[in-house]
């Protein structure tokens, strides 16, 4: 008679989970794939132009681009040999390259989307159209058009400016706990603060 371990049962759930959270992931950072690229092609060119002038040094024969001795040589001669100029110059731009490359590898490099849970698959929705939608029930509560409503949508802050129509004031906390609301159904996460900001300036009814 097969014996059944219950204790195998939550491991085999799981893994599909941790599959999924891997995809998502993926949806929501942007790839290094072409940084790394870069990086690669660069290293990999200057170690074949080292290795052929080495090559050809051993060889006998003479240097494609430099001679391996020379290029030495003016290696040890920096900074007299070159002027302020240009290697102030040089210096900012090899940091300015080594910051990209720095900043590229350790940020997270966040997509603006955020994830909808779902156990059918994986949801994730742009902030954009997130944004299409609060705006849309903001623009519903306040009573105003569609050019009088921006929302902005991050990760962590919704942003909804309003600008009233001349004579009919917003009431700012009903349109906050629609906006509220809206989020609620649309279950993304993180859930995102909502902050309402009513211009002190109305617009000509249209």
């Amino acid at each position: 008679m097969t014996q059944i371990h219950h204790e195998d049962v939550p491991q085999e759930e799981a893994a599909p989970e941790r599959f999924r959270d891997r995809i998502t992931a993926r949806e929501l950072h942007s790839s290094r794939a072409a940084a790394s690229i870069v990086a690669a092609v660069l290293v990999a060119g200057l170690c074949l132009v080292l290795l052929l002038e080495a090559l050809l040094k051993a060889i006998g024969q003479r240097y494609w681009l430099v001679d391996p001795r020379d290029a030495a040589a003016w290696v040890h001669q920096l900074p007299g040999n070159v002027p302020p100029l240009i290697l102030g110059a040089s210096g900012l731009l090899l940091l300015f390259v080594g910051l990209v490359f720095f900043l590229k590898a350790v940020l997270p490099g966040r997509l603006p989307r955020h994830r909808i849970p779902s156990r059918r698959g994986i949801v994730v929705a742009d902030n954009e159209v997130i944004a299409s939608s609060l705006a849309r029930r903001a623009r519903a509560a306040a009573n105003v058009s569609r050019e009088q409503v921006l929302v902005t949508v991050s990760r962590n802050l919704v942003e909804v400016q309003l600008r009233p129509t001349s004579g009919m004031p917003v009431d700012e906390a009903l349109v906050q706990g629609v906006v509220e609301d809206e989020l609620l159904r649309t279950r993304i996460e993180p859930v995102p603060e909502v902050r309402v900001h009513v211009s002190s300036s109305g617009v000509v009814g249209q």
